[in-house]
C-alpha cells in the first residue's frame, strides 16, 4: 500500500517511509545516494538514514528525471548540477526546455582558407566524413535504445 505523500508530516522520515511514499525500493534510494551528491540524508546515532522533506522532494525530482523524462543517471546528475548552479528550483517546469539537436551542417568543420599549395589532401578531408559517420552511428544507437524503451 502506497501512502500519499501528504499523509506523512514530520521532521524526519526513515528510508522505509520514504521508500513507501515514493514507491521506490530502499536499495534504489541507497544507490541514488552514491550517484547524486545532492542526495545525502543525515544519519542518526544508530546509523539509520533520516530524510527531511527537502530530501524527499529531491528523490521525487530524480525519479521524474529518470523514469518520466528518461534521463540517464549521468544526464540527471548534470541536469541537477546545472539547475543548482543557475539557482533554479528543482521542479518539473524547469525541465520543459526544448531539446536542441545539432544539424549536420553545424557538425561539419568550418572550411579553412589555405593557399592552393597547402590544400588538404583527399585522405585528410576523409577524417571529417569519418567524424560525421561516427556521430551518425552513435545517434542511430541512441535512437534504437529509445525505441526499445518506448516498446518495453
Amino acid at each position: 500500500m502506497v501512502m500519499p505523500r501528504e499523509a506523512i508530516k514530520k521532521l524526519y522520515y526513515s528510508i522505509g517511509e520514504v521508500s513507501e511514499a515514493t514507491d521506490l525500493k530502499q536499495y534504489v534510494l541507497r544507490y541514488w545516494e552514491s550517484e547524486f551528491p545532492q542526495l545525502s540524508p543525515a544519519k542518526n546515532r544508530a546509523g539509520n538514514r533520516t530524510y527531511r522533506e527537502k530530501d524527499i522532494e529531491l528523490v521525487h525530482f530524480i525519479k521524474t528525471l529518470l523514469y518520466e523524462k528518461k534521463y540517464t543517471i549521468e544526464g540527471a546528475r548534470q541536469k541537477l548540477k546545472e539547475l543548482q548552479e543557475n539557482g533554479q528550483a528543482l521542479n518539473i517546469s524547469s525541465l520543459d526546455e526544448p531539446v536542441v539537436v545539432p544539424s549536420p551542417a553545424a557538425l561539419a568543420p568550418k572550411p579553412v582558407e589555405t593557399p592552393v599549395s597547402a590544400a588538404p589532401s583527399v585522405k585528410s578531408s576523409g577524417l571529417d566524413a569519418d567524424r560525421y559517420r561516427t556521430f551518425l552511428q552513435n545517434l542511430r544507437t541512441q535512437l534504437k535504445e529509445l525505441v526499445d524503451l518506448i516498446d518495453s
